[in-house]
């Protein structure tokens, strides 16, 4: 019964990620009772992967993106969701993997998933890059809907240490929206290609909720 049992007790351990809340919305004090949650976050960027991957002629092994999509925030259920402003991407990594380790641990595939996540860290293949501007894609498209719904008010950041950052105070500065600096602070620092990049600019200049998605 070991097999059944891994297969549990991974699943059980995974279901916390549904009540951790992504850390960035309450840095920007979104006013919602239910902000998004790491798995929610999962979810999206595996729709996103598939939805780029239809749209776009991108030749890659769509399932590994889907499994990296996966598996890179598993490490959350252990050190939490922590900002690009909290610590260095180096910093991140080591913990994660660590993290990874052990959640993985009693899993028949462990190698292959830590192997999945090193990948992902390295961006050095097509299918990591393409992974990981889903990961930011996602973060950006969830910022504009939340722009739109009028769920951040940008004179009631006094406690916000990401205005600290310059590129923030800049892109902040030069935009006219919340949503609009979010999604050029990433097309500045994550190097989208141009399929990215012409996805982000199109949320950017347009709606893109509906009047009935709004009340959602």
């Amino acid at each position: 019964m070991q097999k059944e049992k891994n297969v549990v007790e991974f699943y059980v351990l995974c279901n916390t990620l549904k009540n951790i809340v992504r850390t960035g919305w309450k840095q920007w004090g979104v006013e919602l009772n239910r902000i998004e949650s790491v798995a929610d976050h999962i979810f999206g960027t595996q729709m996103i992967a598939i939805s780029m991957w239809s749209e776009f002629d991108y030749e890659l092994d769509i399932k590994k993106v889907l499994c990296m999509l996966a598996v890179h925030e598993t490490e959350e259920i252990l050190i939490g969701d922590l900002t690009p402003f909290e610590i260095t991407k180096e910093e991140k990594q080591k913990l994660g993997k660590e993290a990874t380790k052990k959640v993985f641990g009693h899993l028949s595939n462990a190698e292959y998933f830590e192997k999945i996540l090193e990948e992902f860290n390295e961006r050095k293949t097509q299918e990591a890059k393409f992974a990981f501007w889903c990961d930011k894609l996602e973060c950006d498209l969830q910022c504009k809907i939340y722009d739109e719904q009028n769920l951040v008010d940008l004179t009631k950041q006094q406690n916000n240490t990401d205005l600290q950052n310059p590129m923030v105070q800049k892109v902040l500065n030069e935009e006219k929206s919340w949503s609009g600096a979010w999604l050029r602070f990433s097309e500045m620092r994550y190097g989208y290609d141009k399929n990215f990049l012409s996805v982000s600019t199109f949320a950017k200049k347009n709606k893109i909720l509906t009047k009935n998605q709004k009340k959602f």
